[in-house]
């Protein structure tokens, strides 16, 4: 079938379970061949294609809601409601998004980027339902490593609590993005091989009733022998007891089981889990193999082989190079332990796990619980390393309020993938942590400027005892820069000027360095004379070299890849107005509005955050200066 003659999912209503399994087979050939071109989430949409079909095919979207929680599986729904013919632009500047996307279609109905939001959102929907007195099906679609969310957990509890009419589809896979881990997903083994039980309660009920004479007594005692059925057939009911109707386990491959399980799920008053047992990277062996993670989300691939195509020779990166650092000093200190919610492959602690097992958490998906046990971990003399991506830290906020900032406890917080990432569009772009973490008590902020200065102020954390202190790093690879046999600390708050100036000085940190390195070069054969300076501590700044530049009355241009509003640059302009300096201060940095996906190169571009704005920038400060001069 050509895909890309696909308006809508209403052709599936006359399909038979012959034809709905070559059209699956189709979709995987047309996932696997357009994804190896563009990279993206692979894995999880060859895992849910039966799943997504039977869905469309049963229910009715848009009327009915779908909410894909985590969304990077939505691939195939994007599919079935006409969108195949935009995949050449899947998580690519001005195309396709790789999440569900309201604007996008009216088959999108919630957007998601983050993992544990469908389960709450559905019941808004359903409830906004509910008053308005419409008919319609809420069908959140949540995996079993989101399942683990305290948000997720939460809605859970509400929802059985009110009773409300909904299907919760848990699409039981045993990964997230690594394999799961928890005691939830014990419970969900032991479900995977209960087998069904719901049909044998039914059976029971129907023949109890057709007894001669003592029917009807059995018959009223048949809800508790049900009842009591199902703690034999399966221990631990945990959605049950929550107050949802369990259904499954189906197989998820199986559009039998799948459509009658379904239309089950449609005439059931109150809420039902429909328990989806599927394969992660179904139909392409190299995903399918795959337990490591590596194919939940990878760059573009050589279809016959599953070689991913990387660019060689390239330098470490990020990730790599401050878990490897946290390794190294962990050999000599074993107070140092390792804390992730769900990114051990994502932070490269790979290795880390391996040689010190009982010395490194995957806590599951679960920010909050990670962040307040790092600081459990402080209060009694450990030195944890939590890694975490800048976008995820925003749903740990409160805790590090809370918990760590107000103790004023010792731990080092890996803001991994600090500034734009790219692809994953706006859901996962790091730019909001300098603006939310800034104004933060006893906290320390810092970014490098390269590797070899990465990997000592990964020293400079991990021997640091005056509270709690984080790292923003970049996704991607470093610049290259050889790397010191000895780590070394770093005084917290001092700057260093990586190029003389007297005309203007250029105060910036991390990636957006090279930008301000060349645009002084190209500005100083202008004669034009720019400083740059190295800020890489944002909090706290370097007050003696502040003070010195701003009595200089230079004018003064501030670049950071994060939000103006509440940055770096905000802090300049402030420390300058605490202190009644009137220098002439210009900011770059995010504008107020979310960054959508892209290559980074083009979404700064799009943002004018490039080399030929700061020397713009820079020409516009000093001019009127150099005007001065002239009349003088």
């Amino acid at each position: 079938m050509d895909l890309t003659t696909i308006k809508s999912p209403d052709f599936l209503k006359k399909m038979s379970i012959t034809e709905l399994e070559a059209l699956s087979e189709d979709i995987r050939r047309f996932l696997i061949t357009k994804l190896s071109a563009t990279g993206g989430h692979i894995g999880p949409n060859l895992g849910v294609v039966e799943l997504t079909v039977a869905l469309h095919k049963v229910f009715n979207s848009p009327k009915d809601k779908f909410l894909w929680d985590v969304g990077h599986q939505s691939y195939v729904h994007k599919i079935l409601t006409g969108r195949a013919c935009e995949f050449d632009t899947i998580r690519q500047y001005k195309g396709l998004c790789g999440f569900p996307k309201r604007d996008e279609s009216e088959h999108d109905v919630w957007e998601t980027g983050h993992s544990s939001t469908s389960l709450s959102a559905a019941m808004g929907m359903a409830i906004a339902r509910d008053l308005q007195k419409t008919k319609s099906y809420v069908v959140p679609i949540i995996g079993d490593g989101a399942l683990t969310g305290g948000m997720a957990l939460e809605a859970l509890n509400h929802i059985g609590h009110e009773k409300t009419d909904m299907t919760v589809i848990l699409n039981d896979n045993e990964m997230s993005i690594a394999p799961n881990v928890g005691a939830l997903h014990s419970v969900l083994g032991r479900l995977r091989t209960a087998g069904k039980y719901n049909w044998v309660k039914d059976e029971l009920e129907v023949f109890l009733k057709k007894v001669p004479a003592v029917g009807g007594k059995l018959a009223a005692t048949a809800e508790r022998v049900k009842d009591g059925l199902k703690y034999m057939v399966v221990s631990g009911m945990f959605f049950e007891d929550l107050g949802f109707t369990y259904l499954g386990p189906v197989d998820g491959h199986n559009y039998e089981e799948l459509l009658e399980t379904l239309q089950y799920a449609k005439k059931t008053k109150g809420p039902v889990v429909v328990h989806v047992i599927t394969k992660k990277g179904k139909g392409y062996l190299p995903a399918e193999s795959d337990t490591s993670g590596a194919w939940h989300g990878p760059g573009p691939y050589k279809i016959e082989s599953g070689d991913f195509i990387k660019d060689k020779n390239v330098p470490v990166g990020w990730s790599a190079l401050v878990s490897n650092t946290v390794l190294k000093m962990a050999r000599k200190d074993d107070r140092i332990v390792a804390v992730t919610p769900a990114m051990p492959v994502g932070s490269k602690l790979e290795a880390f796990q391996q040689e010190f097992p009982d010395r490194m958490f995957d806590v599951g998906i679960a920010e909050q619980h990670a962040t307040t046990m790092a600081a459990g971990l402080a209060t009694q003399n450990m030195k944890p390393f939590l890694a975490i991506y800048s976008t995820f830290l925003q749903r740990a906020y409160d805790q590090v309020v809370h918990d760590i900032c107000r103790q004023k406890l010792n731990v080092f917080i890996g803001i991994d993938r600090a500034g734009l990432v790219g692809a994953d569009g706006e859901t996962h772009q790091g730019v909001f942590d300098i603006a939310f973490l800034r104004h933060l008590p006893n906290l320390v902020l810092m970014m490098p400027k390269d590797e070899n200065e990465g990997q000592h102020m990964v020293h400079t954390a991990l021997t640091y005892e005056a509270g709690p202190i984080a790292m923003r790093y970049p996704r991607g690879n470093g610049l290259g820069i050889p790397l010191d046999d000895e780590l070394k600390s770093i005084d917290i708050g001092t700057w260093e000027v990586l190029k003389e100036g007297t005309d203007a000085t250029i105060l910036t940190f991390g990636t957006t360095i090279p930008m301000a390195m060349e645009a002084a070069e190209a500005l100083s054969k202008k004669g034009i004379q720019v400083e740059v300076v190295n800020a890489r501590f944002i909090k706290p700044m370097d007050e003696e070299m502040l003070h010195n530049i701003l009595k200089s009355n230079r004018p003064v241009l501030t670049v950071e890849e994060a939000v103006l509003q509440g940055g770096f640059g905000s802090a300049v302009l402030e420390f300058a107005s605490e202190h009644g300096y009137y220098s002439a201060i210009d900011r770059m940095g995010i504008p107020d509005k979310f960054i959508e996906h892209g290559s980074v190169t083009k979404l700064l571009e799009e943002i004018n955050l490039t080399t030929e704005e700061v020397i713009n920038r820079v020409n516009k400060l000093v001019r009127p200066i150099q005007k001065r001069l002239e009349v003088k």
